[in-house]
This record gives structure tokens, C-alpha cells and sequence, in this order.
């Protein structure tokens, strides 16, 4: 896999010269061309659509990019629902998947309607308490021993909280059409940044299998099927792309063959891809502030953990470019590191990387999920912009940068 930046050095320095650095950078045409080329992959399907996983990157500007071009968005909590609102995302166009749901959450999906995606069979009475029964629900499965050693995030589904078990699903698509439901979904997640396509083919078998064993059982038909997400993208230089054009011949094979072939046609085909629809389409600029030598050299940067956590929470491989000296030898060993109190505020270790000086600005790639949003204020750090260029190739600021007044504003006054 080879990495590049798709800005010119010049409007880079731009954009640092306005918003100043740190700053995430997005990259709007290669976002619009990745849901181009997905739906286009999947074209031959009746219905098929990608619920945008709002967590991966929550910004209302993103989500109106993602549902101008038919993708809808995959929320689990009250702001990502506000912020779908912002956005002109609503009805079935929101899917809501949230686990141990708080108070307030299901009224506002409800006022939305917003398909409801419940976890477990107990929240059939704290969804009927709060706002009734919907016409259209759903339920996560988790599949448990049926697919241990799958690349689960964190471990095999048995030791994850999400989801219900098969048993318990038949008692409650039972119930809920004694309720009243006129329609039903079924949900699965049990895998993340997954590359290789015949684990989702096998996902699919498995759901299109259920669908049919859960109409044996209780006389409900299924009509929407979503996979869940889980589509990776290549982090590493040694990381091939996933390979869409055969996850997509696997999925047409088994709905014809599982579906279509014993009269269970049409359903809705859905999923909740966030990663590889924004990810690869971000990138975070950083200045170097520091050098240091003792048992190891290290680059210091403005950036740090509340930028990106994940290095530092799962020892996550991001890509970095050294702007201006893409072509240089990478002939000096780094850690890059942020300014926190801890050891793990590292974006790169013992990485090979051309001779770094301070003021050399670094690009880190793949910044367009599952960073920003992760991030905090951990050492009272403020939050960077985040700027997206448009597909004129304009720098557009979509979220400033976070002051001092914003951190405490939260705080009481003094006696």
C-alpha cells in the first residue's frame, strides 16, 4: 500500500498559515469518490444502503457530505441524534444502535424516526415505557461461540456486552409482533477493521441463514438485514486494500442462493461502514516542536494522544509523511511523541523516518475515523480544527478550535 497526500504543499502551508497546526484535514472529493465507488460495487442489489457510522468522525459537515450521496447514519447516542438533525438526516435514513440506553434517548430517535436497533431483549419495556412501540424494530445479535476467534474488537462476542443470543431473539420477534411491530430487522457487529472478505462472506451466510430460522420459529418475516460495519482500510504499508468487488459477489451468491432461491425476497440489504468511508481521507498536521537524544531519539510534536489516541490505546500503525522530504531517505530511527503525562502519547515507535529539524511539518495518515473523535482534554489540551477541503480545493473550517474560555466554562466560579 502506498501513501500520499492529495494537497499540494502549498495549500498545506495555507491552511497552517490560517488555522495554524495542530489541525485534522479532510479530504472532501476522495470521500464523495469512496461512496461513489461503494455503491457502485453493490449496484446490483434492490436496496442497499450504508448507515455512516457517526462515531467515526461526528461532524454534522460530514454527515451532510455522506447523506447527499444516499448513505444514511448509524447513531448510538442523543448528540450523534441532534447532530443527524443538523445534518437534514432523518426517518429510516437514521439508524439508532445504542446499548445500556440512558434516559431521553429512544424519545429523541422516536421524535426522528429513527429505525430502533434494540441490544437486548430487556429494553422491549424501557423502549414501551418511554415512547410505545415503534411500527419497525430491530435486534443486535451476537452470535457467541458460533463465531469465536473472529476478529472481534477485544476479544470473541461471549466476552462482549452487546447483542442478544439466538434463544432470546425468537422471544423477542415473538413479542414484538404480539405488540404490534409490522416490521423487523436483525443486526449483527462483531468485527472491526477486518481485510479480509471471506470473513464478511461468512457473516452474510450466517444472517441469511437466521433469517430463515427465525421465521421457521416464530412466523416473522425479516425485511432488513444490516451487517454492521467493520470494513477496514489499510493502515500499514504491508496492508493490501479490502477487496470490495468479491465481499460483493459473495453477498450476491448467498442472497440468491439463501434468499431469493426459498422465496424470502426482497429485504433490505444494510450496513454501517464509518472507517472506510472517511478515514482514509484525513490527515493530521503537526509541527515539530522538540528534538531529543537519549536511549532513544525522539521528535516531539504540538500534536498529541487527545488528537489521536488510538497508538496509544491499541498500539495502532499510523502512516506519517514528512512534508517536503517525501522522497528522502528514511535513514534515522524516532519515537514521535505528543507533550502528555504519559509514556504511551506515542504516534510512532522506532520508526524509520527521513532527518528530522524542528518546524518540520508531519502529516499522519488515515485521520478520517476514529481520532479526533476518540480524543479528550486529558492535561487540559485543547481541541484542534478540523478543516475540510472542498471539491473546489477550498480550505473550509467544519469545527474551530477549542479555547480556553470553552474548557472552563464548564467550571463554577471560585467562592
Amino acid at each position: 500500500m502506498q501513501f500520499t497526500v492529495p494537497f499540494s504543499k502549498d495549500l498545506i502551508y495555507q491552511i497552517i498559515e490560517e488555522f495554524g497546526t495542530p489541525v485534522h484535514i479532510l479530504d472532501e472529493r476522495g470521500i464523495r469518490e469512496t461512496i461513489h465507488n461503494f455503491y457502485g460495487v453493490f449496484s446490483w442489489a434492490e436496496y442497499i444502503k450504508n448507515y455512516y457510522a457517526a462515531k467515526a468522525n461526528p461532524n454534522p459537515h460530514i454527515f451532510r457530505i455522506t447523506g447527499d450521496e444516499g448513505m444514511g447514519l448509524d447513531c448510538s447516542s442523543l448528540p450523534e441524534l441532534v447532530k443527524a438533525e443538523m445534518a437534514g438526516i432523518t426517518g429510516e435514513n437514521i439508524m439508532f444502535t445504542s446499548n445500556n440506553t440512558a434516559y431521553g434517548e429512544y424519545t429523541k430517535a422516536n421524535e426522528l424516526g429513527a429505525i430502533i436497533n434494540l441490544d437486548d431483549i430487556n429494553m422491549i419495556d424501557f423502549l414501551e415505557r418511554e415512547v410505545g412501540i415503534p411500527e419497525e424494530i430491530s435486534f443486535r445479535y451476537n452470535p457467541g461461540p458460533l463465531q469465536k476467534g473472529s476478529p472481534y474488537f477485544g476479544g470473541d462476542p461471549e466476552d462482549q456486552k452487546y447483542g442478544t443470543m439466538k434463544d432470546q431473539l425468537f422471544d423477542a420477534y415473538r413479542l414484538m409482533a404480539e405488540k404490534g411491530v409490522k416490521r423487523f430487522g436483525i443486526h449483527t457487529m462483531f468485527h472491526s477493521n477486518c481485510l479480509n472478505p471471506e470473513i464478511f462472506v461468512g457473516i452474510y451466510e450466517m444472517m441469511f441463514s437466521l433469517v430463515e430460522e427465525i421465521l421457521e420459529k416464530t412466523g416473522v418475516p425479516i425485511t432488513r438485514v444490516n451487517f454492521g460495519g467493520g470494513m477496514g482500510i489499510p493502515y500499514n504499508l504491508k496492508d493490501e486494500s479490502l477487496d470490495l468487488n468479491s465481499i460483493s459477489k459473495g453477498l450476491q451468491r448467498a442472497y440468491d442462493e439463501k434468499i431469493v432461491k426459498r422465496g424470502l425476497d426482497p429485504i433490505k440489504l444494510c450496513f454501517e461502514n464509518g472507517r472506510m468511508i472517511t478515514g482514509p481521507h484525513g490527515y493530521l498536521v503537526s509541527r515539530v516542536i522538540h528534538t531529543k537524544e537519549i536511549y532513544r531519539d525522539y521528535i516531539g510534536l504540538d500534536a498529541c494522544m487527545v488528537d489521536n489516541p488510538r497508538p496509544a490505546m491499541y498500539d495502532a500503525y499510523h502512516h506519517i509523511t514528512v512534508l517536503g522530504k517525501e522522497n528522502d531517505p528514511h535513514d534515522h530511527v524516532y519515537d514521535v511523541v505528543g507533550s502528555l503525562c504519559e509514556n504511551n502519547d506515542k504516534f510512532a515507535k522506532e520508526r524509520e523516518l527521513p532527518r528530522t529539524k524542528i518546524d518540520d511539518i508531519y502529516i499522519i495518515h488515515n485521520d478520517g475515523a476514529h481520532t479526533e473523535a476518540m480524543g479528550g482534554n486529558y492535561n487540559d489540551k485543547l481541541r484542534s480544527p478540523q478543516v475540510l477541503v472542498t471539491m473546489d480545493g477550498i480550505p473550509k473550517l467544519i469545527k474551530r478550535r477549542e479555547t480556553m474560555e470553552d474548557l472552563l466554562r464548564r467550571y463554577t466560579p471560585l467562592d
